[in-house]
């Protein structure tokens, strides 16, 4: 039996919050070993990095999500009785009504609600003498959410329903003051949302059939029994809550067109590709996500080492992500590198691995992907605009993290392209993670 590799710090969860995203992949490089184990608030963890080490977190016989989640994730980011909390049928089942809603067409629909609902905000960041690109863009996709959700809103309820799934994302790392945050405006957002199933159950509330309020609000679960209000609007914003995530990406996409002008003038006139190309690239290059959890189901061996039932196991997700054996000079900003990326569900995990059949594939991956595309081609087609001197630093010891400005914009006027939101069917280079699930 081969001894795993030990970090020697009696406990490292001050270190993973000193640290950040590069706390897993510095240990990683330390020990020489993609398995070596530590101890996080108290709990000792066996960390993986490497595909290999990711296809073994994905192997549902060994691993389990069941209690993997710390409680202060669920009550702010992720939601409680969730599917993210799910396992073996009861996963499947749940999954299967995203999956449900992830058709061809509905990617279309999103994609096409995107475009129009950023040209509509379009008009009035023309009037702005500046624009902090962050908090408008999460505003875009709440919008095009809930429309696409099939969720109805006043005007008012925009802005405050924005703010609170932003603060639930940015809980998931925070403590203190951001924590509290997160776990108030969940509690906001779930009653907002049940209250409106309820009546959708009671006949006061008209539901679109074939969107998701409606096939949330009516799904029965394994034993025939609706889902509880409680759990119906935890996976109503588990469809919203992501799409709003998102909007770290797009102003991702907004930093790397800057920094990379090169990118805009493939943006127009490239291979039909290079936007998912591009999207790929920013998934992968920027952080948001530094880890993910399980628990091992019962004892097993893997290439000598010894797991054993419910320990912790964490997967190095920035680390794989930035695998100098799986990506060439994986520290430089390269959307081209994804022309012959051989589309493994291990070396590419932004928000999860394995695959869509039988492991924690994201249901709602192909709708992130549909989205950054089309807000690539929006950034780069759509409209102009000055990006004046600011803080642009990423501090990689903040998860998740952004540009410290938010991404200031100036002097924004539309053009006079057109632009087709460009939603295709799920493609190879497709699968792979999402904020949506792990």
């Amino acid at each position: 039996m081969t001894a795993i590799p030990k970090d020697k710090a009696l406990d490292s969860t001050l270190s993973f919050l000193r640290e950040g995203y590069h706390f897993l992949p510095q240990r990683r490089k330390r020990h020489h070993s993609d398995i070596f184990q530590m101890r996080l608030m108290g709990e000792k963890a066996v960390c993986l990095s490497g595909e290999e080490g990711a296809a073994l977190f994905y192997n549902q016989e060994h691993f389990q999500r069941e209690g993997a989640l710390p409680r202060r994730i669920l009550t702010t980011l992720m939601g409680q009785d969730g599917v993210q909390t799910l396992d073996d049928a009861a996963h499947q089942h749940r999954k299967a009504l995203f999956m449900k809603l992830m058709t061809p067409d509905s990617l279309h629909q999103y994609s096409t609600l995107v475009a129009e609902t950023w040209r509509a905000y379009l008009r009035r960041w023309e009037q702005l003498e500046q624009v902090v690109l962050f908090p408008e863009v999460e505003e875009v996709l709440c919008r095009a959410a809930c429309a696409w959700a099939g969720v109805p809103f006043e005007e008012k309820d925009i802005k405050p329903l924005t703010r609170d799934l932003s603060a639930m994302i940015d809980a998931f790392g925070g403590v203190g003051p951001r924590h509290a945050k997160g776990k108030l405006a969940r509690h906001r957002a779930e009653r907002w949302v049940g209250k409106m199933i309820d009546q959708v159950r009671a006949g006061k509330q008209y539901a679109v059939e074939g969107k998701a309020l409606h096939a949330i609000s009516w799904h029965r679960e394994l034993d025939g029994k609706l889902l509880s209000t409680h759990v119906a609007s935890v996976e109503l914003l588990n469809l919203i809550r992501p799409i709003v995530a998102i909007g770290r990406f797009v102003v991702f996409e907004a930093l790397a067109l800057h920094e990379h002008p090169r990118c805009v003038e493939l943006l127009r006139t490239g291979p039909a590709q290079y936007a998912e190309w591009f999207a790929q690239e920013i998934r992968r290059f920027y952080p948001f996500t530094p880890l993910l959890g399980a628990r091992v189901r019962a004892d097993f061996e893997w290439h000598g080492y010894r797991f054993r039932k419910g320990t912790l196991t964490l997967l190095d997700v920035h680390g794989i992500n930035h695998d100098e054996r799986q990506w060439e000079h994986p520290h430089l900003f390269r959307p081209e590198r994804f022309r012959e990326w051989n589309g493994s569900p291990f070396n590419f995990i932004p928000q999860g691995g394995g695959d869509y059949a039988h492991n924690h594939r994201c249901a709602g991956e192909w709708l992130t992907i549909e989205a950054l595309k089309t807000t690539a081609v929006l950034l780069a087609t759509s409209m102009t605009y000055e990006v004046p001197e600011q803080d642009l630093s990423i501090d990689l010891t903040r998860m998740p993290t952004l540009p410290a400005s938010g991404f200031i914009i100036r002097n924004v006027r539309a053009t006079a392209t057109p632009v087709v939101p460009i939603a295709t069917a799920p493609t190879v280079a497709a699968a792979a993670g999402c904020p949506f699930h792990q």
